[in-house]
């Protein structure tokens, strides 16, 4: 019998068996001693089945496990084909979701656990239930159960609420797990979607806007607290408009004035992959556009040479960003700092995003203009970061009186 050299991933076994080859994926023992959830497993006689379930199965979870994930975490995405269990870890391997971003990644993971940990009344999970047994009526009433949650306050007394931002998120991460592993194998899921049409009603809640007040008492308390790249990533924030995964992880030292574009900044997008330009000096006269930001930016750039402008404030100086790209700690930081200064606790790093478009807005800036300086590819999406003000309702009745004066409408 002569043996195949095709290749084989990494802990899979090829041996004789009766009639042919079979394939086994074969832990390691000091990965079994140390409490590994993933079992051996037989693979089975076909080539290519055993090396897709050991590829984007066995060894991502094994590689979880030795990243530091909990049992639970790993041994998750272990599952027998056809439960619910099973179409997370499809979706999981599909590049469709290797390629979001961490934030999406967890927001995803969250509602996976939500769902896929529903108690049953057989004791089991909603995970482990297989894929006929979940219909649309069934998804249903589980979203009235995961809707109310009872808490307990400060003082030991139960609280009942309503979770409905969620458990929205739980059932759009699954809907789209669904259509994902319905893909990647044709035949293999019901027909109809369960998680689909389920007409869900959100609230229709605003990012909260910062003021200027609040920003300058955010920057002078993240000074106090010895964090001020905090401080200035704000001011970022708010003067150019700038998402969090753009200021702390792709604005480096070398954008900043650099020897070929001496008075200007390279402003690179994440979301849209796009690079744009600042000017930092006016055209017309020479002056400074961004006095405070730009002392604070020319003080970095004389002490660091290359890098992340933006770095931790103590120990190494290691970047905000983790490996995976997850700005959890700088989001921990910035809600402490928040709470120290007294500000509004429903307040995030966002705000001041949103704070600065809505200034652009009472300055009575173009649509195109705040397009430009925000990044964005269209002006439909600008009413999010543009809140309403009675300073723009103000400006625009001045507008029309004016325009009936001038057309002679009106006495002046």
């Amino acid at each position: 019998m002569r043996r195949s050299a095709l290749p084989l991933p990494r802990y899979v076994l090829r041996k004789p068996i009766k009639g042919g080859w079979g394939y086994f994926f074969n832990v390691p023992t000091w990965a079994r001693k140390a409490g590994c959830p993933v079992r051996n497993e037989a693979l089975g006689t076909e080539y290519a089945a055993a090396v897709q379930r050991a590829e984007t199965v066995l060894l991502p979870a094994f590689d979880s496990w030795r990243s530091g994930a909990t049992s639970d975490e790993s041994a998750s995405t272990v599952t027998a084909p056809g439960t619910l269990d099973w179409v997370f870890a499809e979706y999981r391997a599909d590049r469709r979701f290797t390629k979001l971003d961490p934030r999406t990644k967890r927001n995803h993971e969250v509602g996976f656990r939500l769902v896929g940990g529903y108690a049953l009344k057989d004791g089991r999970r909603l995970g482990q239930a297989r894929l006929a047994a979940i219909t649309t009526a069934a998804t249903d009433a589980i979203y009235e159960k995961l809707l109310v949650v009872t808490e307990t306050d400060d003082k030991g007394n139960p609280v009942t609420r309503e979770r409905k931002t969620t458990v929205n998120h739980a059932m759009k991460s699954c809907r789209r797990a669904w259509n994902v592993a319905a893909r990647r194998n044709p035949g293999k899921l019901p027909t109809v979607n369960p998680f689909a049409a389920m007409g869900l009603a959100s609230y229709n809640r605003a990012t909260p806007t910062a003021t200027l007040a609040e920003l300058e008492a955010f920057r002078a308390k993240a000074c106090e607290m010895k964090l001020p790249s905090l401080a200035i990533a704000a001011l970022i924030g708010w003067d150019w408009l700038q998402r969090e995964e753009a200021i702390f992880g792709a604005f480096e030292v070398a954008h900043y004035r650099p020897k070929d574009h001496p008075d200007a900044v390279c402003i690179k997008h994440p979301k849209t992959g796009e690079e744009t330009w600042f000017p930092l000096f006016d055209p017309d006269d020479g002056s400074v556009l961004y006095p405070e930001l730009m002392a604070e930016l020319d003080a970095i750039k004389r002490e660091r040479i290359g890098g992340l402008m933006l770095c931790r404030d103590w120990g190494d100086r290691r970047p905000w960003p983790t490996e995976k790209g997850d700005l959890g700690q700088m989001s921990r930081a910035v809600k402490k700092i928040i709470r120290a200064a007294g500000m509004r606790d429903e307040l995030t790093f966002t705000s001041f995003r949103h704070g600065g478009f809505t200034e652009a807005g009472d300055a009575d800036m173009t649509d195109r203009e705040i397009t430009a300086q925000g990044g964005h590819t269209t002006t439909k999406v600008l009413p999010k970061y543009v809140k309403r003000t009675l300073r723009q309702v103000a400006s625009g009745a001045k507008k029309r009186r004016a325009s009936r004066t001038k057309a002679g409408h009106l006495s002046e």
